[in-house]
């Protein structure tokens, strides 16, 4: 097709993908499914601040792994010390939100566990949330692909499940860029990529991609799907159920970014991150022209905006391209301790707010 999208536009569509998903679910984060539908009537937009959102530690674990890539894309021991340091002085800017795994092992790593030993044992988010930049740049480079998700996986989480959570959505992100994927694939074939990231002995993983398999047969809704999963209430923080759900919605809405997030973030529960997920893969496969321009134009956060996420995008994409060491970008990094200050009064209002109706 002429008007697919070519490499550098389908980087920009993953990481500002990423973070559009992670702002317009960061409001409705934690809220039950009945709650966030009398809470958030009408069509998904921005409203962290007023008409405008701000990203989270989804969208900040992103790129501190996509920084380290292009710092270290030809040793996965390097990338894996470079994110060590640099998730070490994130945790010094007082990020909110902070998963409890992610801490526990942060906490580990200030006291001189090596990153290979300082994760914990849990099957959170985490590792899926970070890694779709691993996946664009190494998708024609499966065993470094493997060695640079296991190394970012390790960092903070050692449950076989987060591995595995984690190599899908980096498989799929691979999946997209390799084969430029422009329409819905079969859904057989999606299987197969997420059956390659699982453990043959994972009985919970093949269940899960069996009912995955049967959702898509029967063409049901992504909240049905995650009904399936007993996710009536909203999708919680456990990878074996966000990476599918995530995954579903991506794959029933192929072709629509905007169908894609907005039913994810329709299933309520852990929206940020599910969100999050869903629009890198959303934006591998369509480029940044897809995101609607409100949603893009309205992410107002700094030091990290929407112009850095793109400047990280087009150096990933060249060095993917011809092979080149490129350096990280640079930015006002200072300025993170004083913009995660506001974030949080931000994010401490609406807390307040949900303590009002409707219930």
């Amino acid at each position: 097709m002429s008007d697919a999208p070519n490499t550098r536009e389908r980087f920009r569509g993953l990481l500002i993908g990423t973070a559009v998903g992670d702002a317009l679910g960061l409001p409705a984060e934690g809220i039950s499914r009945r709650r966030a539908r009398k809470m958030f009537r009408g069509r998904w937009r921005h409203r962290l601040l007023a008409k405008h959102g701000m990203v989270s530690d989804d969208t900040d674990h992103t790129l501190l792994v996509a920084q380290c890539l292009l710092a270290h894309p030809r040793s996965a021991d390097r990338f894996a010390r470079r994110l060590a340091w640099c998730l070490r002085l994130w945790f010094l800017t007082l990020p909110a939100g902070i998963g409890f795994a992610t801490l526990r092992s942060i906490l580990q790593l200030w006291v001189g566990f090596p990153p290979a030993r300082s994760g914990v044992h849990s099957a959170g988010n985490g590792p899926a949330m970070r890694v779709a930049p691993l996946g664009a740049f190494f998708a024609g480079a499966p065993e470094q692909l493997d060695d640079y998700v296991g190394a970012c996986t390790r960092i903070t989480h050692t449950d076989p499940r987060a591995l595995t959570g984690a190599k899908a959505v980096a498989y799929l992100a691979a999946w997209a860029i390799k084969d430029g994927l422009v329409e819905r694939p079969g859904l057989e074939d999606l299987l197969d990529v997420m059956r390659a990231a699982g453990n043959a002995e994972d009985g919970e993983w093949a269940e899960t991609l069996e009912l995955l398999r049967r959702a898509g047969e029967r063409g049901l809704s992504v909240d049905e799907f995650a009904a399936s999963l007993g996710l009536e209430d909203g999708v919680g923080g456990y990878i074996y159920h966000t990476v599918p759900v995530a995954v579903y919605a991506w794959y029933t809405h192929f072709g629509d970014f905007e169908s894609t997030l907005s039913a994810t973030l329709d299933c309520g529960g852990d929206t940020d991150t599910a969100a999050a997920i869903a629009g890198a893969l959303a934006g591998a496969a369509l480029g940044e022209r897809a995101i609607p321009r409100d949603w893009a134009e309205g992410l107002v956060d700094w030091p990290r905006g929407p112009n850095l996420m793109r400047e990280i995008a087009d150096r990933l994409a060249a060095s993917e391209s011809d092979g080149r060491v490129d350096q990280p970008v640079r930015y006002f990094w200072p300025g993170l301790l004083p913009r995660n200050l506001f974030f949080l009064i931000v994010v401490l209002a609406h807390g307040l707010r949900r303590l009002a109706p409707p219930y």
